[in-house]
């Protein structure tokens, strides 16, 4: 540890004291979702060569969030890790992520941690043998206490939508019911029924890293109503602190849900 970091260290630690501090007896979120942006770019600018170093810190720092919102008593976290557009990158990237993501399922399933593991998103996009890997990973920490943990993997938000509304109507139509009752079933609450996050409140608070100030497709349906707050930090630079922080202005912030 370097002279600068050892003079760092119990600053950041006084900081974090005090954010707890500010928190107390303060409204928190209770299903907290994260768009783990910037891998890429935090890679480029802290002179690595192989962006993969990026996605590989970012990975590492998934473990990091689970233990924090654990430790804030939050109830649910969905993370955003592979959207339908991030499979379009380059065959070398997009099989490095799986890699990545399947370890960090992997992780999460071990005794270090107290959550349950559930994927979220088409796993179908997926290679058969990626996809059961994950599954396979998420599955053995279904009697777990703790968290849920929504890992979002080959997600896109307007497909969940258009992938809720299908499995209603089948469900509706298997039951025999005609086309003008098919309609009449279509309803905010039917649809809520359907979605990946089926069972699950919404989220109350959504974080984005890397000073991105869109939801790209994120939640779409669920998202409608939660608080967002965006850090211009890189997801693998990301801090408790900077946890701790988006925690206290959710807490200083009025919610009026379209009232």
């Amino acid at each position: 540890m370097s002279v600068l970091s050892k003079l760092r260290y119990p600053l950041y630690q006084l900081y974090e004291a005090r954010l707890k501090r500010e928190l107390r007896g303060k409204k928190r979120p209770k299903h907290i979702a994260v768009m783990a942006d910037g891998n890429r770019r935090w890679a480029r600018e802290s002179g690595f060569k192989d962006i993969s170093h990026g996605h590989r810190v970012g990975g590492a720092k998934i473990g990091d969030l689970v233990r924090w919102s654990a430790e804030m008593d939050v109830d649910v976290l969905t993370i955003y890790l592979l959207s339908t557009e991030n499979l379009q990158r380059t065959s070398e990237e997009v099989e490095l992520l799986f890699d990545i993501i399947s370890e960090v399922i992997e992780d999460l399933a071990t005794e270090d941690y107290t959550c349950r593991v559930r994927l979220v998103g088409q796993l179908d996009l997926l290679p058969d043998d990626v996809a059961a890997r994950m599954r396979e990973s998420a599955a053995t920490t279904t009697e777990k206490a703790g968290l849920t943990v929504n890992i979002a993997v080959g997600y896109g938000g307007r497909q969940e939508i258009v992938d809720a509304v299908r499995a209603l109507i089948d469900d509706t139509a298997a039951a025999g019911a005609t086309p003008a009752e098919i309609k009449e079933a279509v309803t905010v609450e039917s649809i809520a029924e359907h979605l990946y996050t089926k069972g699950q409140p919404d989220p109350d608070l959504v974080i984005r890293t890397s000073g991105e100030q869109r939801l790209s497709g994120f939640l779409l349906w669920q998202a409608a109503y939660s608080e967002i707050w965006f850090t211009d930090t890189y997801w693998p630079a990301f801090r408790k602190i900077d946890f701790l922080r988006a925690l206290r202005d959710y807490s200083q912030r009025s919610r009026r849900f379209g009232k």
